[in-house]
Formats: structure tokens, C-alpha cells, sequence
């Protein structure tokens, strides 16, 4: 059950955004994209800092489009997003309290998308710490702490979630001692997640019914990406704008986005408003060595889901 509504519309536009794709870059193969979009039709009620309820919210229809929107990816930095709502219940909750390091580790896990401060927002989350590996018993406990995300978007009842997998951390280099253990040998335990259940958190959160409102404005505050050439970081790896999907947008656009990339993925989850158009979300996910290289192909569908947005009227 989607949290959005299928649309012969937005069905048209989708499949052809998807063959004009495929013809512009003949390495992509069918199997190795897959989209979520989301169109917000006035009245828009997101990104208006929650003035719905989430009942009120989550019944409010929206329409939408997806392609290949369930199949289970490696999600790379894109996670970040599910450790940063999770990190964000957890100090509602009480069950944890803030500090100035937890603070910045949130910011700077999502602006500059750093691994190191994601391991810090997981350790606080779950309560363990990497190191050398652990005896069985100790070592069961340890797994038990650390699949607590996991336990927590299942409580959601979102059926978007049931086949993620969100208990790793991010590396540089990879896991060593108890994190390659918990990883599994061929790694069978790594992150999952599908563009599906990746739209729907980033509904939420733009819909201010993320945990709170005001809770998910932060949020907001934290993935909002500047377009302008001098405000990008010079260096393209630490840039989540440029071959990503903000890296089609005209200069007067907004965008607030969490990208994903390795050696094998490249990936994108972002919120869309154009002046004159109206707000969409879209989120892509490419995989395969030669397209997780290549700078054009986000851009390339972000610009033609950008046009098509201005032509719904």
C-alpha cells in the first residue's frame, strides 16, 4: 500500500523520463535505476513547518510515480536520513539528551555527509561502540543494541519499511572487528533501503510530521542546499549538489536533499520547489560501477522531471 496515489499522468511522464534516460546513457541498464517522485498538488501542505496533524497529513492525498520503487539497495550516505529522524525521536523521547558533540555530529553527518560523525550518532542511538571483536553472548547483546533503528521504523507500521535494513554505519575504508562480524561475511547485513521507504521519510519530514514539527524543521534546515557556484564546496567528492540532482536546477530554486555515493552506487533523495511550479520530491537511485562514476545521469533526470513539473500547469 503506497503512501501515494498512482496517476495515468505522472505514469506517461515517468516512463518516458525513464526511456529518454536509457537512450542518453546506453550503460544504465533497466535494472540498475530506480525512482520515487512525488508531486505536491495545491493546496501544498508541506514544507508550511507542520500546520497538519500527522493524521490529517498522512490522509491528505498525493500522487505519484515509482519505478522499480521496492527493490532492496544499497543506500550508501542516503541512511543518514534514517539515523538523523531516529536521532531526533530518541532526544523527544527523552531517551537520550543533547550535547554540543551529539550536535554538531547531526549537523555535520548531514551537511558534509562525514561517516565519522554518522558513528557517533549511531553509537549514541544504539548504545554500543565498534571495536575488537566480542565473545558470543556479549556479542548477541551487542547485535540486539544495535538493530534498534531497525525495531524503531518497524513500530512505524509503514509498509514501506518492512524490508529495510538500517544498522550499519557508514565507512571510508570498510568495517574491521565486531562491525565486519555484525556485517556478515558476505555482507548479507548491510544497509538496505528501497526509493520508496526513502520518499516516505522524506515525506514526513517535509510534511513537519516527523517526530514534531519543529523537530522537522530542523531537520529541513540541516538538508537545505545552496545552489548558488560559490557557496559548492570546491571539491567535488564532498559536494552534494554538483552530479547530483541539484545539479540541474536553475540558481532560484530550492532544494533540501541528502545524497548517497561509493565506487557502486550513486544516489539522491531531494525536495523540490521551483518559483512558479509546484514543490515535488524525488529520489533516484543508480547503481553499478560505471554510472556510480558518472556525474550526468542525476542531473540528466533531474532536469527532466523539472520540465515536466512546469508543464503540469
Amino acid at each position: 500500500m503506497n503512501f501515494f496515489n498512482k496517476d495515468e499522468q505522472l505514469e506517461n511522464l515517468g516512463n518516458g523520463i525513464l526511456e529518454a534516460t536509457w537512450a542518453a546513457f546506453p550503460t544504465l541498464a533497466r535494472n540498475q535505476i530506480a525512482l520515487t517522485w512525488i508531486v505536491y498538488d495545491p493546496p501544498v501542505l508541506v514544507n508550511t513547518g507542520g500546520a497538519l496533524t500527522p493524521d490529517a497529513f498522512w490522509n491528505h492525498p498525493v500522487r505519484g510515480f515509482t519505478y522499480r520503487g521496492v527493490e532492496r539497495i544499497y543506500p550508501a550516505s542516503v541512511v543518514k536520513l534514517f539515523y538523523l529522524v531516529a536521532v531526533n525521536e530518541w532526544l523527544e523521547k527523552g531517551m537520550i539528551s543533547t550535547s554540543k558533540e551529539l550536535e554538531r555530529a547531526m549537523r555535520d553527518m548531514i551537511v558534509d555527509s562525514s561517516n565519522d560523525a554518522t558513528s557517533l550518532v549511531i553509537d549514541i542511538l544504539s548504545g554500543t561502540t565498534s571495536g575488537p571483536e566480542l565473545s558470543p553472548g556479549p556479542f548477541e547483546t551487542w547485535k540486539q543494541q544495535r538493530n534498534i533503528v531497525n525495531r524503531y521504523y518497524q513500530s512505524l507500521g509503514w509498509s514501506d519499511m518492512e524490508t529495510i535494513n538500517v544498522c550499519q554505519k557508514t565507512w571510508c575504508d570498510g568495517p574491521y572487528g565486531r562491525e565486519r562480524a555484525f556485517v556478515g561475511e558476505l555482507l548479507d547485513n548491510r544497509n538496505m533501503l528501497t526509493t520508496n521507504a526513502t520518499a516516505r521519510l522524506l515525506h514526513s519530514i517535509v510534511g513537519g510530521v516527523a517526530v514534531s514539527s519543529g523537530r522537522s524543521q530542523a531537520m529541513m534546515t540541516l538538508m537545505k542546499r545552496s545552489l548558488q557556484p560559490d557557496d559548492l564546496p570546491k571539491d567535488v567528492e564532498e559536494n552534494q549538489v554538483t552530479g547530483f540532482l541539484g545539479g540541474a536546477l536553475p540558481q532560484e530554486a530550492q532544494i533540501w536533499s541528502k545524497a548517497g555515493w561509493t565506487s557502486q552506487v550513486r544516489h539522491d533523495a531531494a525536495y523540490i520547489e521551483i518559483p512558479g511550479n509546484r514543490p515535488y520530491l524525488l529520489v533516484v537511485f543508480t547503481d553499478g560501477k560505471a554510472n556510480a562514476k558518472n556525474q550526468a545521469i542525476l542531473p540528466f533526470v533531474s532536469q527532466l522531471v523539472a520540465d515536466a513539473v512546469g508543464n503540469l500547469g
